[in-house]
């Protein structure tokens, strides 16, 4: 039986979970899916996608640092894609073209909101950063209604940029902008979309950001505690979480796209966890 062929691409690939993740999805939903990783070349990202279709691939998830560059190389772009600046996801449509789709904003809301119970309407947020990690996740935690959404950033002016840029998704959401060391009173939710965790750094906030009730989540994530959940942790939070499951349900909503089916992604979670 012919298997349709898929890669994660990015550089470094070698750590990527992905490959596990879609051979779980393959599994557990009978798709005859081939799923591998792919290391381009810095300077030839474009032609490792071409030469990947030109092979009979179906469909590329885009990994750092190619995000960016994937948004532009494409022939059409997802309205999500279009707006977060990056794609994640790529695949040829009905008429051939190359198109550019964005799943890590509806990943992160998943996982939040299914896998964690977490209540986003109406929710005070701050959402740290101001890098592609984070444009690809604020049109749809606005889509949820929040009350707030407040963007903090080492560097402001960015923060004010995303702000400006998704004004018109706010639809009565409080959008605004500030540095680091700014928030001074609990949040309902605490979203750390910086990779300063990655490298042991923190960015300079305020324990005051954490409240009794505040949750934390990190869209890194390790297989120790990251170092802002720890933080969190520190100063009394009780609810934190970290990216994995953002990871794989962005991964599921990409299976959707090529597939026209979502897998079930709790057990691969909890595959994952135990690995």
């Amino acid at each position: 039986m012919h298997n349709d062929l898929y890669a994660v691409v990015g550089n470094p690939i070698s750590h990527s979970k992905s490959p596990r993740i879609h051979s779980l999805f393959a599994s557990q939903t009978g798709e005859a899916v081939e799923y591998t990783a792919l290391q381009a070349p810095l300077a030839d990202f474009a032609g490792s996608v071409h030469d990947f279709f030109a092979r009979g691939g179906k469909g590329l998830n885009v990994t750092i640092p190619f995000k960016e560059e994937a948004w532009r190389l494409a022939d059409c772009r997802t309205e999500r894609a279009e707006k977060a600046g990056a794609a994640n996801t790529l695949y040829r449509d009905e008429s051939g073209k190359l198109t550019a789709d964005n799943t890590d904003g509806q990943g992160l809301v998943q996982d939040l909101t299914r896998n964690h119970g977490v209540t986003l309407a109406k929710a005070r947020i701050l959402l740290l950063g101001a890098g592609g990690a984070v444009r690809g996740v604020i049109g749809p935690l606005l889509a949820q209604h929040p009350a707030s959404l407040t963007i903090a950033n080492r560097t402001v002016a960015r923060a004010e940029g995303l702000v400006q840029l998704f004004t018109p998704d706010a639809h009565g959401t409080e959008l605004s902008a500030c540095g680091f060391d700014q928030p001074d009173e609990p949040y309902d939710l605490v979203i750390n979309g910086t990779s300063a965790s990655l490298q042991g750094d923190l960015p300079p906030l305020s324990a005051n950001v954490i409240g009794a009730d505040t949750v934390i989540y990190d869209m890194m994530y390790s297989l120790q505690t990251t170092t802002f959940n720890q933080w969190a942790l520190d100063q009394g939070a009780r609810h934190v979480f970290d990216g994995l499951g953002m990871l794989v349900e962005q991964a599921a909503e990409s299976f959707r796209v090529w597939r026209g089916v979502r897998p079930d992604t709790v057990p691969v979670i909890e595959e994952l966890r135990n690995d």
